[in-house]
């Protein structure tokens, strides 16, 4: 048992840093979208959704240092921070190391909100995306207890409801631009028709209206 708990350790901290991970995308989700209603604080909201995303880098943390501690595959520095670098699995091990890297630099983009652009942050935001899908790729590619049916059942649940949430907020997305558009021009004029109506009128001004001889007929 002594021999094994550094493999044991890496392990359940894999699990738990999926699962705060998969659980900080939701609840973003779930504020962008209102799904909890309006009722709710959220600042609350907002500093539940940092603790999770928090936490899940400290467990990646655990996960990858009881990876380097344990005897039995020997990964080295190299191994857990180069993709494709490993001899075990280097395909499994190489989603983890991408999805480790978007991690982080998620989190930092979130801690550095303030001082930088707020496009920017957004952008980085949306890797959240491609993050959980490598992630659950990595565990199920490399997890030995990944195959197992409650946690296929837990990450089909949590997908479906994170492809929910995606088309929700995109529809809303939509909508308020809709509603932009319509109160930025409240008489259905487009861009280009004004420009139209613009060219008329200045062809108007620019032709030479009839001289003053051929308006009396001489």
């Amino acid at each position: 048992m002594k021999d094994q708990l550094w493999w044991y350790t890496a392990r359940s901290g894999g699990f738990v840093a999926w699962g705060l991970l998969a659980a900080s995308v939701l609840w973003g989700l779930s504020i962008s979208t209102k799904a909890l209603g309006t009722r709710a604080r959220p600042n609350w909201l907002l500093d539940l959704h940092r603790f999770l995303g928090g936490f899940a880098v400290v467990f990646t943390a655990i996960h990858v240092l009881a990876i380097m501690a344990d005897s039995y595959v020997h990964f080295g520095l190299s191994d857990v921070l180069v993709p494709f670098a490993s001899a075990w699995s280097p395909n499994a091990v190489a989603w983890g190391i991408v999805a480790m890297y978007l991690l982080i630099a998620i989190e930092v983009s979130s801690l550095l909100r303030r001082r930088i652009p707020k496009r920017a942050w957004r952008a980085i935001h949306f890797a959240s995306f491609p993050l959980y899908v490598f992630s659950t790729l990595h565990a199920f590619m490399a997890g030995t207890d990944s195959s197992g049916t409650v946690f296929t059942a837990v990450a089909v649940v949590v997908s479906l409801a994170i492809v929910i949430l995606t088309i929700r907020r995109v529809n809303q997305a939509r909508r308020q631009s809709r509603q932009q558009t319509r109160t930025s021009d409240p008489y259905g004029l487009t861009s280009a028709s004004i420009s139209v109506v613009r060219l008329r009128t200045r062809s108007l001004n620019a032709s030479p209206g009839p001289t003053w001889s051929q308006s009396v007929g001489g």
